[in-house]
């Protein structure tokens, strides 16, 4: 609704300084091969709606001052066609007293008055509009019937802005992807699932000044629109509590998930937008006070930064949904990424380091894992089992330990002691307790965990192995 408000003060503050809103009346009429003819009209109450049919309206328009061409500007889920004195200024697409009859329009439109058609004094100014694909219902269908100048002032630097903003979060999107795939944490998942729903609606928001798109697909924008603020919400909230009150965050998800459904009541989509992303921020801005209160590192920043949004919010209403928001969501995840990846070259350095001290401690495996580095003695691997492409060791204590290496590569590594009993595991044979067989196939019993499978191939040189250290076996 806001955004419905500011198109039309916008159209009326272009307009001249004699031209004064039109006062409407909706009328029957008749097309005649010299216009329409219309008579029964009765004052406008209400917005202009042509949802599930078509109205005719009129209205007396004074001629502007100046030698600026003006136009009679639309903006509305509607098609349109008009006529200034009797004579036509043009259509928009083609309305209809039918679904079948119309043809739908653009949900913009313009339509040029040639100074000729002006007269002295009042003019009349009759709109044929026609509603029949709008899908949703609509409580403001029509946004817009005025006369202003043409072309209107171009927003040039809204749409520049926003587009940044779209290209900015689609990088910190890219950006925590790779971290996520790299370092398997939510918090980085999370971030990248908020710049991408961020990123996406700032591309929706851009295509009606991109192109005239046909009045029908208006409705699914706005409804893309208003979901896309609604996860952002969620995800704010998940993100921010996770952080800083983990132990409140499903209950505060729950809250943000109730709170963005119920803007469904609220009037116009604009609104419903607006509230969504507002219900997530204050959840986030108690998450952020707990946080300062429990003096957590960040908390104080994330708690000032979510305030100054909230009063930027609701002191310029107007900018929440087309401009702040995108900025919001690009100064919140770019500090963060940035943060990320300095941690990462942190990480990365301190990796080398401990493989630089390991090259001299022969008696210790360097594990790498999502988690950094860990010297693991050798003596302390029970057994080496395949993950897909990373291993997993099986220790003394019956701890497990993730590791970015393959099989066949950590093989070649481990000393002689280590045979491989199976395509997908590796043994430390000096810590074998028995050799048994169960069934037709044969396990390896080691003194903690699951047994280990042994292949048929591998069997004979794993027994021979098992002979010479005089190691137990079993038949059984």
């Amino acid at each position: 609704m806001w955004r419905i408000l500011i198109l039309t003060g916008l159209f009326l503050a272009l307009a001249s300084a004699a031209q004064a809103a039109p006062s409407w009346q909706v009328c029957e009429a008749v097309q005649g091969v010299d216009g329409p003819h219309l008579d029964q009209c009765r004052p406008l109450r209400g917005p202009i709606d042509p949802q599930g049919r078509d109205i005719w309206i009129k209205a007396l328009v004074f001629a502007p001052e100046g030698d600026r061409p003006h136009a009679l500007h639309l903006a509305g889920v509607a098609s349109a066609e008009a006529w200034l004195n009797g004579r036509r200024l043009g259509t928009n697409g083609r309305p209809g007293s039918t679904a079948e009859g119309e043809r739908p329009g653009r949900y913009q439109a313009a339509m040029p008055i040639p100074d000729s058609a002006w007269r002295p004094g009042a003019n009349l100014l009759v709109v044929h509009l026609s509603s029949f694909h709008g899908g949703l219902r609509l409580n403001y269908p029509v946004g817009a019937v005025i006369v202003a100048p043409y072309p209107l002032p171009s927003r040039t630097w809204v749409l520049a802005v926003t587009l940044m903003a779209a290209g900015t979060l689609l990088a910190a999107a890219f950006g925590f992807g790779v971290i996520h795939a790299i370092r398997r944490t939510g918090s980085s998942l999370i971030l990248a699932a908020i710049a991408a729903v961020a990123a996406l609606q700032a591309m929706a928001e851009s295509v009606r000044p991109l192109f005239g798109y046909p009045y029908p697909l208006h409705v699914w924008r706005l409804g893309a629109i208003w979901l896309l603020a609604a996860a952002f919400a969620v995800l704010l909230v998940s993100y921010v509590a996770g952080r800083l009150m983990p132990g409140a965050r499903r209950g505060l998800i729950g809250l943000a998930g109730l709170g963005v459904a119920a803007t469904v009541l609220l009037p116009g989509f604009d609104l419903k937008t607006g509230a969504a992303l507002l219900v997530g921020v204050t959840l986030s801005l108690l998450a952020s006070a707990a946080g300062v209160h429990r003096r957590l590192p960040g908390a104080r920043l994330t708690l000032a930064y979510l305030a100054l949004f909230m009063g930027l919010s609701l002191a310029f209403p107007e900018r929440l949904v087309d401009l702040s928001y995108f900025l919001l969501a690009a100064g919140l995840v770019m500090p963060l990424l940035m943060a990320e990846v300095v941690r990462l070259g942190r990480e990365d350095r301190g990796r080398e380091d401990a493989l630089t001290r390991a090259a001299g401690q022969p008696n210790r495996l360097t594990v790498a894992s999502a988690r950094g580095v860990e010297l693991v003695p050798i003596s302390d691997i029970l057994a080496v089992v395949g993950a897909d492409d990373y291993v997993e060791l099986r220790l003394i204590g019956g701890r497990t330990l993730l590791h970015s290496a393959r099989l066949d590569r950590l093989q070649d590594q481990l000393p002689s002691g280590f045979q491989r009993i199976h395509r997908s595991a590796i043994a430390n044979l000096a810590l074998v307790r028995s050799l048994q067989r169960d069934g037709d196939r044969w396990r390896l019993q080691m003194p903690e965990g699951p047994p280990l499978p042994v292949s048929r191939s591998r069997l004979p040189a794993l027994r021979e192995a098992l002979d010479d250290a005089n190691l137990p076996r079993s038949a059984g």
